[in-house]
């Protein structure tokens, strides 16, 4: 039962999250922004998370998952209410803060929970569901904005998207006894300092793809708003092109566990990796509503994959009693790479095109399928967390 329940408030919460990072895009471009000012609000979700996220994995260590998820969808209700009561690029740019910070007291401990839920295969398995349950949340969140922005307007959906918070509140206030503690270790002698994870040479090696994969997830999120409005789609058709995607990523992690048992994790990371980066390549070389739609189902084909298997080799990886830890710092790297890569690709892509932004992308999958093909071969030790 506290599986499922936290699979409900990962779909509830993911949903508006990613719904409102397309509705924010969308409702800045109707207010006139530029790709570099839109870069700069998508970088501002993750400006105070870069801090806070090795800390908030800490918390789950020591406290427990409850409280912080509770704190996670406060925070999210109010940072949708905002651009509805306030409209404007102020708004906006505040709204970001907030959803971006509350967003790792609720991301971290869900991921935490799903790795002490389960051990051995059954821990790719539980990842490899919650990854479903955040592809369809990556369907339905984007998908479900555009239309009711084309129907109501971007004020109304985020007084809609504010409903999916609210409700995960009311299900953890009347059922708090449903999500368990974390596990009890031993404290090592001496303090827990972030180098000594850092030290860890299998972990930092994930951390690293996992830099390059979430370069490349960024690059899709923040610019296929911004790409599809320059070739004439509307906000329908962009949440169509961003539920392809979605649909694909579902898709791949269904049949995720039988991949991994046919070979290992490493191996298919790094060929979903490879498959991304060429489908990255055709983004912004396909003119048209239906041919990027396909591509975006390819991409999705090849992202499919990475991100569960980003989170079972960080828990797999981190030191006994440990994992919130090892966990926070696998965001405290998205974190980093969502504050600046918006920035920079954004400040590319209007002075440059998009073609060269898509083509460096497409390099930094590569280099992640690269470094994590060389590590196939030598799969570290595993132990409870």
């Amino acid at each position: 039962m506290a599986f499922w329940l936290t699979m409900l408030v990962a779909m509830l919460m993911h949903s508006c999250y990613k719904g409102s990072k397309v509705l924010a895009s969308l409702f800045a471009i109707d207010m006139g922004a530029s790709a570099a000012t839109i870069g700069v609000l998508y970088a501002v979700y993750s400006l105070f998370a870069v801090v806070l996220s090795f800390f908030a994995g800490k918390a789950s260590d020591r406290f427990g998952f409850r409280v912080p998820i509770l704190i996670g969808a406060s925070g999210m209700l109010v940072s949708l209410l905002l651009p509805h009561l306030l409209p404007g690029l102020p708004a906006l740019f505040v709204s970001a803060a907030i959803a971006g910070t509350c967003y790792i007291f609720y991301v971290i401990p869900i991921q935490h929970l799903v790795g002490a839920l389960s051990e051995g295969p059954g821990r790719t398995r539980n990842y490899g569901i919650l990854s479903i349950c955040i592809g369809l949340t990556s369907l339905l969140g984007p998908t479900v904005t555009g239309f009711s922005i084309d129907a109501l307007g971007h004020r109304e959906t985020y007084l809609l998207l504010a409903a999916l918070p609210a409700l995960t509140i009311v299900v953890l206030l009347a059922r708090p006894g449903l999500l368990p503690r974390p596990t009890a270790h031993d404290k090592p002698a001496g303090r827990r300092h972030v180098m000594d994870l850092l030290g860890n040479a299998p972990l930092r090696r994930v951390l690293l793809t996992t830099a390059f994969l979430e370069a490349g997830n960024e690059l899709f999120n923040f610019l296929i708003p911004i790409y599809g409005s320059s070739i004439g789609l509307s906000a329908s058709q962009i949440g169509i092109v961003m539920g392809s995607f979605a649909l694909a990523v579902m898709g791949m992690r269904t049949v995720m566990p039988e991949l991994v048992r046919r070979s290992n994790e490493e191996r298919v990371f790094s060929a979903s990796l490879f498959v991304a980066a060429g489908a990255c390549i055709a983004v912004p070389l396909v003119p048209g509503f239906v041919p990027l739609l396909a591509v975006a189902f390819v991409l999705g084909l090849g992202a499919g994959c990475c991100g569960p298997l980003s989170m079972v080799l960080s828990y797999n990886r981190a030191p006994a009693g440990r994992a919130g830890e090892a966990i926070g710092l696998r965001q405290t790297v998205n974190k980093t790479i969502e504050a600046t890569v918006p920035v920079i690709f954004g400040a590319l892509s209007s002075a440059f095109g998009f073609v060269p932004v898509y083509l460096l992308g497409a390099l930094l999958l590569t280099a992640g399928g690269w470094l994590m093909h060389r590590d196939a071969g030598q799969k570290p030790v595993t132990s409870d967390r």
